[in-house]
């Protein structure tokens, strides 16, 4: 694991946790040093404090991503704001933990990157046994719904002829989504089938994941697909 985190304290602290915890840490103080060491010995999983001197942890996150670098990336912020959340995704980060923080939440989102990483093929199962969700799985790891139409063996995505540009995470949620068309899935079993955690009635993080996707998903004049049951969930089928 590689921790990239300015601030001494911080950094001491969150290592000799991850230390005791049974990982494996490098941990480098700015963005330069971060870049230089997954160059050297690529990390199972990056752990990067947003605000850095010199080179911050979004713009570390773009450079690895444009280099094709699909290591998983959790964030480190203490800016609140959605739209502070969105660049850490936009700039290809996975997840994000705001400051301060309680080092078992970095536990838990660690553990369900590390448990997708280990596991790229197989991606979240339908919700609850019972009849067959509104989707085609075509037997060669396609699924298609609703002119939505996913590879989740390469991890690719389109609707229509456009090709969707999605996260790690992204892709985790579309896939749940669409492997359960049609049915109403609640914010406890989507944390617990995307992060192996749930984060409580007070999170923002799953709204900010569904908003996210949906500028991606959604098309002038064309019905939306991710809908919002309010007090329940989510669900994606065609209006």
């Amino acid at each position: 694991m590689l921790l990239a985190e300015d601030d001494r304290a911080i950094r001491h602290a969150l290592e000799r946790a991850l230390t005791l915890e049974g990982y494996e840490v490098t941990a480098v103080a700015d963005g330069v040093e971060a870049l230089a060491q997954a160059h050297r010995t690529p990390p199972d999983v990056l752990v990067l404090d947003v605000m850095m001197p010199g080179i911050d942890g979004l713009q570390v996150c773009r450079v690895l991503r444009a280099e094709g670098d699909r290591t998983p990336i959790l964030m480190l912020t203490a800016l609140v704001e959605t739209a502070d959340r969105i660049a850490g995704l936009d700039a290809g980060a996975d997840d994000y933990v705001v400051k301060p923080f309680d080092v078992e939440e970095v536990f838990a989102r660690l553990r369900a990157l590390l448990r997708r990483t280990g596991n790229p093929a197989d991606g979240p199962r339908p919700a609850a046994d019972g009849p067959r969700p509104p989707y085609r799985d075509t037997g060669t790891g396609f699924l298609t719904v609703a002119g939505l139409r996913m590879d989740v063996h390469a991890r690719r995505a389109w609707r229509g002829a456009r090709e969707l540009e999605l996260t790690r995470t992204e892709f985790d949620l579309l896939e749940l989504l669409v492997r359960n068309a049609g049915t109403v899935l609640d914010h406890t079993t989507v944390y617990d089938r995307i992060w192996g955690y749930d984060f409580g009635p007070g999170s923002k993080n799953l709204a900010v994941y569904v908003g996210y996707l949906r500028r991606k998903l959604d098309e002038p004049g064309a019905p939306a697909l991710i809908h919002t049951v309010r007090g329940v969930g989510y669900v994606l089928r065609e209006d």
